[in-house]
């Protein structure tokens, strides 16, 4: 047993039923016992989550724990990490837990009404920074369309990294609409934000000149496998794109050009989805269609597929 592990806390294999206490126990102790305990029960990076835990049972930050691994849990923080703890085991997302997730350098409230914002989604906002950049639209007051917004976490960001920029978030569900207007005001982008209750295009005023998207996009048959952090905890409307995933993609080429008659229209695509979305972009833009870009994310996926219109009546 290392230097790391105490001893005191007892069978903490989680196929037992035991869990570890934490009463006592210093900050090192605490991340090193957890982090064993969800990797036991096949969490993917246990080391993350257990740091991440451990700082939100004390209330601290990350890099206040690491100048002071020797602080010991008192009672009441100790049973805060334990109901944690359990709740991980039971493969609730850590961002489920904490009601909060990271994205793009800013923390987003997350609620049961929407989705839990992944790193390859920020892939969009970086392919909507690049297309901006190359537009010259940083400093121009340009509208923003984020069609399926959940948290706000696409709407809200590019509002905050383009400073004039204005936008329109939509969602199905007025709940997943609170949640994105909270965390409009919350990163302070809300004064040019405005959010309505829409699925797809049908009632939207434009023109806008940039479009994002992470629709739901898993195909019917194939939600029921997926890994339960997913499964249980995102909302099925999120994730639910009909029998081959592209139900949304097809409503939305349909009506593209109308909203976006001359920018540019980013869409999340999941695995193996690329060139069927991009024909179906294709096909609904028609004549109007200037280009067509794709963006790989860090695990080398594509998974942005874009469109630049040009309609001219």
């Amino acid at each position: 047993m290392g230097p790391d592990r105490a001893a005191p806390h007892g069978n903490v294999d989680p196929r037992l039923g035991a869990l570890p206490t934490f009463a006592g126990v210093t900050v090192r102790e605490a991340q090193a016992v957890l982090g064993q305990v969800l990797g036991e029960a096949g969490i993917e990076d246990p080391v993350r989550d257990a740091r991440l835990l451990v700082t939100a049972a004390l209330g601290g930050t990350a890099e206040g724990l690491l100048r002071d691994p020797a602080r010991r849990f008192g009672a009441e923080e100790a049973a805060t990490l334990s109901s944690y703890t359990e709740r991980r085991l039971m493969r609730e997302p850590v961002s489920r837990i904490l009601g909060a997730r990271g994205f793009f350098g800013r923390d987003f409230r997350v609620t049961p009404a929407t989705l839990d914002p992944r790193p390859c989604t920020e892939t969009i906002v970086e392919a909507a920074l690049e297309v901006s950049e190359a537009e010259g639209w940083r400093e121009r007051p340009i509208r923003i369309l984020d069609v399926g917004t959940g948290s706000g976490a696409l709407l809200v960001t590019l509002l905050a990294e383009l400073p004039v920029a204005v936008g329109v978030g939509t969602d199905v569900s007025d709940d997943a609409l609170r949640a994105a207007e909270e965390n409009a005001v919350r990163l302070d982008v809300a004064s040019r934000a405005s959010f309505l209750n829409r699925r797809d295009l049908e009632g939207i005023t434009g023109p806008f000149d940039l479009l994002v998207s992470n629709p739901p996009y898993i195909p019917s048959g194939e939600i029921a496998g997926l890994e339960p952090e997913v499964r249980v905890y995102d909302p099925a409307g999120a994730l639910d794109g009909g029998a081959d995933g592209l139900d949304i993609y097809r409503a939305l080429a349909a009506d593209l050009v109308h909203a976006v008659p001359q920018g540019w229209a980013l869409f999340e695509v999941g695995a193996g989805q690329a060139v069927d979305v991009e024909n179906l972009l294709r096909d609904g833009v028609g004549r109007a269609l200037g280009e067509v870009r794709t963006w790989q994310d860090l695990g080398q996926h594509t998974r942005c597929v874009a469109v630049r219109t040009q309609y001219y009546p």
